[in-house]
């Protein structure tokens, strides 16, 4: 009996794939990778129809050439780090419906054989219309998100930097931070850059403050006498100066977008 219903369940599963239709006839698979890009197109368009490319611009140039010269119009491919993007914008120039598939959801389809190669296993899926692609914002929407990413991760390093100039003057042990909530703002950045110019005296520097800011100019002072070493100072006029770098690079990103 047990042979009997194993039989049987290969025979529906048989009978299953026979009534799938092929929907993409002109589909190829390719499976990303750091070092090679594996891709699959239907046997009958060419006698290598698996084939290997490399990961220079030239190699994904033929790439692109192999897939026109097969009749290739839509292709799958899996979301693998960030390999897959330059090879993606390439095939979306060239004119080719690009579907970039999650990979989980491809090991999650049942009745794969165990010799078939990643590439022919998405051209297979994709041919059959079982992989949906992921979401992917238009061309321009990508350009601007691109800045938008850059200009995140500028704003983290800045604040590094931060971090950088409040440990400067700790160790010269200049408490600026307990009169002022931001050495970033106009008050703290008039001061700071009014000691790496030269300024020591802290009634001179407490007069920088602007209006809005609470504390006294007296307390302020006292905040500001501390024990000026060279190389603290150095540090802290490097990390000024990285700082106001990174942040016409933050200005430029938002004049882009």
């Amino acid at each position: 009996m047990p042979r009997k219903s194993s039989n049987k369940a290969k025979s529906q599963r048989r009978r299953e794939r026979a009534l799938l239709q092929k929907v993409h006839l002109n589909a190829a698979g390719i499976d990303i990778g750091a070092n090679a890009h594996w891709v699959a197109v239907p046997e009958d368009r060419d006698a290598s129809p698996v084939r290997s490319f490399g990961v220079f611009t030239r190699d994904l140039v033929a790439l692109c050439d192999w897939l026109k010269s097969c009749q290739v119009e839509t292709i799958a491919m899996e979301s693998t780090g960030v390999y897959w993007i330059p090879l993606y914008q390439m095939l979306e120039r060239k004119g080719f419906e690009v579907r970039l598939v999650n990979a989980h959801h491809v090991k999650n389809v049942p009745g794969r054989k165990t010799d078939v190669k990643d590439c022919q296993w998405l051209q297979q899926l994709h041919t059959f219309g079982m992989l949906a692609g992921s979401f992917r914002p238009e061309a321009q929407m990508c350009v601007v998100r691109s800045y938008l990413r850059l200009r995140d991760t500028l704003s983290k390093d800045c604040n590094s930097l931060v971090q950088r100039m409040q440990k400067a003057l700790t160790e010269m042990n200049v408490q600026i931070h307990r009169v002022i909530s931001d050495i970033t703002g106009v008050t703290g950045m008039s001061i700071l850059r009014a000691i790496l110019a030269g300024e020591r005296d802290c009634l001179k520097l407490a007069q920088l403050k602007h209006p809005q800011i609470k504390s006294s100019a007296q307390d302020i002072a006292k905040a500001l006498d501390g024990d000026y070493c060279q190389e603290h100072l150095f540090a802290l006029g490097t990390a000024l100066e990285f700082y106001d770098s990174y942040q016409l690079k933050i200005m430029a990103c938002d004049r882009h977008v």
